[in-house]
């Protein structure tokens, strides 16, 4: 009976669903691309798990997404809260000229800082894995300017998880 029931209403939504007239499509991008589906939201809840290296070419696959996504929220005028969580192998992009140096063995200091200053203006809140610094031997004060700490990284994700927040992790 219950089986039934289910499928009966699974049927009456599909058949709205082929009733209901199709969605104008977006207008025309490049080399014809349209749109059939376009989503704006009114808000969203991001938290990005940057664990990993992953780059497109030199550029940082995480950070390379983030701007994205915040460039489409102002556009479309989306209520955003984004926490960007850098652990793991990703940590040191935290660090601050001196501590990437020496952590890198490199010469120009940090070369992710301008992005992330940036994207700490536009709203995101940036935040480095307490573990990950512990096991480093990095402390507070080798960190780029506004960036918090917190206990642990997978903690911190399943906590904003619980709160409602999407889980992001190029």
């Amino acid at each position: 009976m219950q089986t039934r029931l289910v499928i009966g209403f699974a049927a009456a939504a599909l058949g709205l669903c082929f009733a209901a007239p199709a969605p104008a499509a977006g207008p025309p991008a490049r080399n014809g691309l349209i749109i059939t589906v376009p989503v704006r939201l009114k808000q969203a809840k991001v938290v990005f798990n940057l664990d990993h290296l992953a780059f497109e070419g030199d550029e940082p696959t995480g950070l390379q997404y983030l701007r994205v996504m915040m460039r489409q929220f102002r556009t479309d005028g989306t209520k955003a809260e984004i926490v960007a969580i850098f652990h793991g192998d990703a940590g040191y992009m935290l660090l601050d000229d001196a501590a990437y140096d020496r952590v890198r063995n490199w010469r120009q200091g940090n070369p992710y800082k301008e992005q992330i200053a940036k994207l700490m203006r536009e709203g995101v809140d940036v935040e480095e894995c307490g573990e990950t610094m512990a096991y480093n031997h990095w402390i507070n004060s080798e960190l780029l300017p506004g960036v918090k700490v917190n206990t642990g990284a997978n903690f911190r994700i399943v906590q904003l998880v619980q709160e409602g927040f999407v889980q992001v992790q190029p």
